[in-house]
């Protein structure tokens, strides 16, 4: 059975280009059938401001409950987050901190992104930090996106096929190794 790979949109401003990458990623697993996949777009999901862990929470929402569900039955996660003047969004500390159980020990490949020429790079440090202490695995295979609006369109599709396909194969099969190394992995008491 192919692993199932939850994709994280994290921005929720009005025209942003980092859900390109992240449209790009669920058509890429799945029409190369490397796995099955959902898109969990923080936008639509409009949590609250952080001021509890859900397991802590009287009345968790609705969305808060499903997205707990999506990411402790993922298999892998991809992180698709912009850079905010040096920094990742305040809606994916939010929804990290929400969770703590279900990111332990899940693979996690980051992809960053922005309009500049790096590519989204000054986030990777900080929220490879903010995934750490809380026990995820972050994939060493990094995914920055520079120029997002000149490299894919609005429905994800890139302008230059062949190359972005190469960086993708790359980061996806290291994604997939861990996803695999985890499964052989024995299970916790």
């Amino acid at each position: 059975m192919p692993p199932h790979i939850a994709i994280l949109s994290s921005s929720v401003r009005a025209g942003r280009k980092s859900h390109r990458v992240a449209l790009y990623f669920k058509h890429y697993l799945e029409s190369n059938n490397l796995a099955t996949s959902e898109l969990l777009d923080l936008k639509e999901y409009n949590f609250p401001i952080f001021d509890e862990g859900l397991r802590y929470q009287k009345n968790p929402t609705s969305a808060m409950l499903l997205f707990s569900e999506r990411i402790h039955s993922a298999d892998g996660v991809i992180i698709v987050t912009p850079e905010y003047n040096g920094g990742y969004p305040a809606s994916l500390k939010n929804a990290i901190d929400f969770l703590y159980e279900e990111w332990h020990r899940k693979p996690v490949a980051i992809s960053t992104v922005s309009d500049g020429s790096f590519g989204g790079t000054q986030v990777i440090t900080s929220l490879q930090f903010s995934l750490w202490k809380i026990r995820a695995w972050t994939v060493p295979a990094m995914f920055p996106v520079p120029k997002v609006q000149e490299l894919f369109d609005e429905n994800g599709i890139p302008t230059d096929k062949i190359a972005i396909e190469k960086r993708a194969h790359k980061f996806i099969q290291e994604l997939l190794w861990c996803i695999q190394a985890k499964s052989k992995m024995p299970h916790e008491k």
